[in-house]
């Protein structure tokens, strides 16, 4: 099926979805996730709890900074290899994880509407008001393409991927690295075995590189990155009935050479205590305490290839950007 760009007099068709998580599952997760972690003695909350609408659209302005460049080097080589990754794999079938409002898919989109033999396009998020939106646009956008979303968790729901022909799996801006290593572990356990023989798995990852550049772009001058961070206590206020007051939390990142990822908190600015009415808690804060909210791994070549290989996954391409700071790899289920 060649993909018609916008313009064309099709009718556009709507998108289709399945949601394998409602309001309702998603609540009960955010209040086992609370409880558990802001009742540890180290508190944290997990990231994909930033991801309400008001998170989505923070990140996206994210995505634009000048210090964000993790972004912007991985357009750069989608660009450049889009084509051969179409050829490559031979797909009729395109499958996102986390897919956001898929702008990067676009270049992917285009290069399969170019060869021609894209039949349909799976968009898979937990988000399920950001997938419809990405679908509607998609859809607006490639009025030939047939869209199936899937609402779903990709930690829990990789076994719900199962389509005819031959399919490409993509995993992009690094959002792998937002796993430990047992979260990664399993993730890449079980997307293999959703794949079938002869599937490819394309991941976008950040590369280990100066401290100063991997710090600068989660502490940009313009206080997005903080204002995203600080996003996940108005989302417990909304969802938990809690009463966090913001401006009492600095936004804090840093790297750490050690297990070379970054690494976010809220630092309580003062003593202070929280309360959980959905929850029936009380949860106090010490001055310069921590909440850790997020992790991002930074990779090398050969640790991210182990892991594909464990997993059941040939690595066949291993592409960078001009200053060598993000990579994307192709591999193969075997």
């Amino acid at each position: 099926m060649t993909l018609q760009q916008a313009g064309s007099k099709t009718e556009t068709a709507t998108p289709a979805l399945i949601a394998h998580l409602g309001p309702a599952d998603l609540e009960a997760q955010l209040r086992r996730d609370a409880l558990e972690g802001l009742t540890a003695p180290a508190k944290s909350i997990p990231s994909k709890w930033f991801y309400d609408y008001n998170g989505s659209m923070l990140f996206d302005e994210i995505t634009r900074l000048p210090e964000y460049y993790l972004t912007r080097a991985e357009r750069q080589i989608l660009r450049e290899r889009a084509a051969s990754i179409v050829a490559e794999t031979g797909a009729d079938t395109l499958v996102e994880l986390g897919c956001g409002l898929s702008e990067k898919t676009r270049v992917l989109l285009d290069a399969f509407g170019r060869a021609g033999n894209l039949q349909r396009f799976i968009p898979f998020d937990v988000d399920g008001k950001i997938l419809r939106m990405a679908a509607a646009e998609l859809l607006e956008r490639y009025p030939g393409l047939e869209v199936q979303g899937i609402v779903g968790d990709f930690e829990r729901h990789l076994d719900s991927i199962q389509v005819p022909g031959r399919s490409l799996v993509i995993f992009l801006g690094s959002t792998i690295g937002n796993l430990n290593v047992e979260q990664r572990r399993s993730l890449l356990a079980q997307l293999s075995a959703s794949l079938k023989p002869g599937d490819s798995f394309l991941l976008g990852v950040d590369l280990v590189k100066d401290v100063e550049v991997l710090e600068a772009a989660y502490n940009d001058s313009a206080g997005i990155s903080a204002a995203f961070n600080l996003n996940i206590l108005k989302v417990l206020n909304a969802r938990l009935g809690a009463d966090f007051e913001v401006e009492s939390f600095d936004h804090v990142a840093s790297f750490d050479p050690q297990t070379e990822q970054m690494e976010m908190f809220l630092r309580s600015t003062r003593p202070q205590k929280v309360r959980l009415e959905l929850l029936n808690r009380d949860i106090s804060f010490e001055e310069g305490e921590m909440l850790h909210t997020e992790i991002s791994a930074k990779f090398r070549r050969e640790g991210i290839e182990a892991e594909l290989i464990e997993a059941g996954s040939q690595p066949v391409h291993w592409w960078t950007d001009a200053d060598r700071k993000f990579a994307v790899t192709l591999s193969r289920k075997n």
